[in-house]
């Protein structure tokens, strides 16, 4: 069994960073399904500070008996806060040692969470928020995302002409924020749509529609290419 739980970031940093969380797992220790959600997480996990990239496809994280991990997680599009000058595209589906991509200037941040592990979701929110002077996101990147986080999003033409953009412009963009280009984004962000919704009495079929799927077959599909299981699986796990 595990115990999960987060919480918004404090004011400052609302625009960039989703939340702040925490994992831990019992004395049975517990595996973690981890899915695609189009975000960067800078995570604590014991004795180091990993940076994991936005993920392509689902992964197995195992959590050893008794363990706790905290991270800090960052919008979609809003990447290149906890990464500094690393692309996103480097770290897609990697997970990596937060020294290699930050050096000598997280190193400070990784001693005092060494020192206070009990503290490490405010300290990682120190560290975000030193770096708010320096980061310049993407103007057009809170746009891109709304308008993608929909049940009817805009074709990729459609809406890079809606913000004054070329098409290509627009993929260069959210891969440069993100991490890969528009049309990933848009499935992963209907992926977690339905994943927040879950099923109710009306199912899968109710699920697809509301979601924004063509129908049940296509959320099928999409749950086994994004989660690695069926809907069926991923809502009743064993």
């Amino acid at each position: 069994m595990s115990r999960y739980r987060e919480r918004p970031p404090v004011g400052a940093l609302t625009g960039a960073i989703a939340c702040v969380w925490t994992h831990g797992a019992d004395a049975g220790g517990h595996v973690q399904r981890v899915v695609p959600d189009g975000c960067v997480d800078l995570i604590w996990m014991g004795d180091r500070l990993d940076v994991v990239g936005p993920d392509t496809a689902a992964r197995l994280a195992e959590l050893p008996p008794g363990s706790r991990i905290t991270g800090i997680r960052a919008r979609p599009g809003a990447a290149r806060l906890l990464l500094g000058d690393v692309p996103a595209t480097e770290l897609r589906d990697l997970q990596i040692d937060g020294l290699d991509c930050w050096g000598a200037l997280i190193r400070c941040t990784v001693d005092r969470i060494r020192d206070a592990p009990e503290q490490a979701g405010r300290i990682l929110e120190e560290f975000a928020c030193s770096r708010l002077s320096e980061y310049r996101p993407d103007p057009a990147l809170s746009a891109v995302v709304a308008a993608l986080d929909s049940p009817a999003p805009l074709a990729v033409p459609t809406l890079a002409d809606t913000l004054g953009l070329s098409e290509r412009q627009l993929r260069r963009r959210v891969t440069a924020a993100v991490g890969y280009g528009p049309q990933l984004l848009s499935a992963v962000l209907r992926f977690q749509r339905a994943m927040r919704r879950g099923t109710g009495p009306g199912g899968l079929a109710e699920l697809a529609h509301a979601t924004g799927y063509a129908d049940q077959a296509h959320l099928t599909r999409e749950f086994r290419r994004l989660a690695g299981v069926t809907p069926g699986q991923y809502f009743t796990p064993r």
